[in-house]
């Protein structure tokens, strides 16, 4: 199985919302690109994020953001070693 586009928006998205602290979220804003805005209406109706136009992690989203940090930072370290 691989990523598809939407996953890869997804993941991009998640990476956005701020770690730091459960009380930061963020707003998508009707002019920002289609595909951002797509995302988050995916992540909404999965149960991730609390509102269709981003909101706050639920949960589940914080455990998610966790291991698509842990998964970006493994593979940016991983082709920085490579070139």
């Amino acid at each position: 199985m691989s990523f598809t586009k939407a996953m890869w928006d997804e993941l991009n998205l998640i990476l956005k919302f701020p770690q730091s602290s459960m009380m930061q979220g963020i707003k998508i804003h009707h002019d920002a690109d289609s595909d951002v805005i797509k995302a988050a209406e995916r992540l909404f109706d999965k149960g991730i994020i609390t509102q269709p136009d981003g909101g706050y992690l639920t949960d589940l989203g914080h455990d998610l953001v966790e291991h698509a940090s842990r998964l970006e930072s493994a593979l940016a370290s991983q082709s920085a070693s490579v070139t």
